[in-house]
């Protein structure tokens, strides 16, 4: 995994003049402030928009799954709707892609899956002796036993596929843990039960560079107080979260080194996908290191992880959703495969 002499990758004129290129974003069309739900990820989806707009690609914009019901006028799409409502909706445009036989930038559905499922992702980290938080999964239907939850002064529970700390919940005894799962899933979703692990997030954004996973500079959110809870709101916007934590480049660089060869470890997992977030929870007062998860498909905006540290590595966000795009368009295109492998 390369982690320096980052340099972007340019669309190929070739591609840049036969493909036609279908961005499918909830917010795709947006063009006003942050949105009263979904915060700033609007925001994300209409930058995202301008960015595409802006690199000479015959381009055509959708908000719905309806889009790929018919195969469309398109040979490429970027699909960005994860979040449909229902239940696994982040895997259905890869499906319906796939059923059409369009290429698309991402990872294929059964890999979307498996990232975005925590207990999943958790257990390929355990099996990798990559730390993580002892865990129980409660899906849906079947019997809830609280007994099973690993000993903890505080637990996290959250939804085991949402996005954005959207659904999670704390508890403090068995009584409001039991509580909690019922709240989840009642959501739709299934509970995933934690114990809540004290410090800060440490964020890996890796994206595909000369076809092979990439590692941009790691950010921080470094909280005031390391007990914390961050909620969907705070990521989102929607409530000042300025006092509570703060993103930053990650500078300490024996912890980095290991939170990197824990990447290297999970990457090879997902193999081939074109951009994802590793996420670890560091403990400072204990030098403790734990995965919480990997967001394969996530949020590319300037303001966020993604956009802040690929100014940290010399990238224009322009720069970074291009080469998101060329990046993918190459490895499903044979012929430009070959001209960039005999450049």
């Amino acid at each position: 995994m390369r982690t320096t002499d980052l340099a972007p990758t340019r669309l190929p004129d070739r591609l840049r003049e036969t493909q036609h290129l279908l961005f499918v974003a909830r917010h795709a069309r947006w063009t006003g402030a942050l949105h009263p739900e979904d915060g700033n990820h609007a925001l994300y989806h209409r930058e995202v928009r301008e960015i595409l707009e802006g690199l000479g690609i015959v381009l055509s914009i959708a908000d719905s799954y309806a889009a790929l019901f018919d195969a469309p006028d398109a040979d490429f799409v970027l699909p960005l709707l994860n979040r449909g409502g229902f239940f696994n909706s982040e895997m259905l445009l890869p499906l319906l892609c796939n059923r059409l036989g369009l290429p698309y930038v991402g990872a294929s559905p059964i890999v979307r899956g498996l990232s975005d499922d925590k207990h999943l992702t958790k257990l390929e980290a355990a099996a990798r002796g990559v730390p993580t938080a002892p865990w129980a999964l409660f899906r849906r239907g079947a019997p809830v036993d609280v007994a099973r939850c690993p000993p903890a002064r505080r637990w996290v529970v959250k939804p085991n596929n949402s996005s954005a700390s959207w659904g999670i919940r704390d508890a403090h005894d068995r009584a409001e843990l039991a509580q909690a799962i019922a709240e989840v899933q009642a959501l739709d979703h299934d509970a995933l039960v934690e114990p809540f692990l004290d410090g800060s997030d440490v964020e890996v954004p890796v994206i595909t560079l000369d076809g092979a996973p990439a590692m941009l500079p790691m950010m921080i959110f470094e909280q005031a107080d390391p007990t914390h809870l961050r909620t969907y709101q705070e990521k989102r916007d929607l409530v000042d979260r300025s006092a509570k934590y703060s993103l930053r480049l990650f500078d300490d660089p024996e912890l980095a080194a290991r939170i990197a060869d824990h990447t290297w470890q999970m990457a090879e997992i997902f193999r081939p996908f074109d951009y994802g977030r590793f996420e670890f929870r560091v403990d400072f007062a204990t030098g403790e290191v734990r995965l919480l998860e990997v967001n394969l498909n996530c949020n590319l905006w300037s303001e966020k992880v993604f956009g802040r540290a690929a100014v940290a590595a010399g990238f224009t966000q322009a720069d970074l959703i291009e080469t998101i795009v060329a990046e993918s368009m190459i490895r499903q295109s044979p012929a430009a495969a070959v001209q960039r492998d005999a450049a």
